[in-house]
């Protein structure tokens, strides 16, 4: 009886440890299965982009060719030809005409700011209470850094947060 208990108890353990050994083979085969999906689904996603990319490509081209038809036909533009070039500054300036004696000054768009030169700007007015409002000035250097006005630009985030609203002033002394 004891061989038939012993025998029993050996053919239960061969079949535990084949189950596991089983199990762990199909884990491992089921993993093996997901990453390959996984690796499918991304070269999808790539292909996928890589369509959209082409397809935008495709569009864009599309549409330069039918610009440039555009330009030719209704506004008789073409691309540039390589007599068009100046090869250097000497042509450049050849293409320069002397101002004459009654020429109006040429317009400039930007200027730096000039120390101790006025503004010939309006000063600006508080629609509330319609009095001039006064840049403020810098008072001396007292304190080491520069006050601005607060009609000029601040150059860091910092300085615009700690600008005073002028018309904050002016709502506060409006009479009730």
């Amino acid at each position: 009886m004891m061989r038939g208990s012993r025998l029993r108890q050996i053919g239960w353990a061969v079949v535990l440890s084949v189950c596991i050994t089983g199990f762990v083979a199909l884990t491992f085969r089921v993993n093996a299965v997901k990453s390959e999906v996984r690796l499918a689904e991304r070269q999808l996603i790539a292909l996928e982009r890589e369509t959209l990319l082409l397809e935008t490509e495709f569009q864009t081209r599309a549409n330069q060719q039918q610009l440039a038809d555009w330009n030719r036909i209704e506004f008789g533009l073409s691309a540039p030809n390589a007599d068009q070039y100046l090869e250097n500054e000497r042509q450049l300036a050849s293409l320069g005409v002397p101002r004459g004696a009654t020429a109006p000054e040429p317009i400039r768009v930007a200027r730096a700011p000039v120390e101790g030169e006025e503004s010939s700007f309006a000063l600006m007015v508080s629609p509330l209470t319609g009095e001039t409002l006064q840049p403020e000035r810098s008072d001396g250097g007292n304190t080491g850094e520069r006050r601005r006005s607060p009609m000029s630009a601040p150059s860091s985030l910092a300085e615009r947060l700690s600008l005073d609203n002028p018309l904050e002033r002016s709502i506060a002394e409006l009479p009730e």
